[in-house]
């Protein structure tokens, strides 16, 4: 039996492309349907919000360690279909400016775990990144890389606890 990244992203035409892709339907159902709450949700907070990265190839995380705009080597949750990274939209164009909080309200709200605090807002982070969410708890992360296991449609990041 099949899953999401078996079933579309592995077979997606940019499964191996160096592009950003922000097409949504490369979002795990769940996971989508999250992002798509979220920007409502902003929407009626008067923040206008894009969509900016959904899948992201090996070879684009690559690409993106050499040029030093990711701090991960190997690919991460995005490979999955299970994160998405969300933007301000100002006039069309996307926007990293400003304060990113509201995401983490807005994410949490919608069952997903928000790289500004990664699911435990009273710990310390080392790494930050304020305009991710993503559907996999970070103790989750290990097996999904490894294949070992991939989100239900019922999985809760908030009640996977390690």
């Amino acid at each position: 039996m099949g899953n999401f990244y078996t079933d579309v992203i592995q077979k997606a035409a940019v499964f191996a492309s160096k592009d950003r892709v922000s097409d949504a339907n490369l979002l795990e159902p769940v996971t989508r349907h999250g992002v798509q709450s979220i920007i409502e949700d902003a929407a009626t907070h008067g923040i206008k919000l894009m969509v900016f990265e959904t899948f992201r190839s090996r070879q684009r995380q690559a690409l993106l360690f050499e040029r030093g705009a990711s701090k991960l080597r190997k690919v991460g949750v995005h490979h999955y279909g299970l994160a998405c990274d969300i933007v301000k939209d100002v006039a069309g164009e996307p926007s990293w400016k400003g304060d990113f909080s509201f995401l983490g309200v807005f994410a949490k709200r919608n069952a997903l775990i928000w790289g500004g605090d990664w699911g435990e807002p009273g710990s310390r982070h080392s790494f930050i990144d304020a305009d991710h969410v993503q559907r996999c708890t970070v103790w989750r992360q290990a097996d999904l890389f490894s294949g070992a296991w991939y989100p239900s449609g019922d999985y809760a990041p908030y009640n996977d606890n390690p």
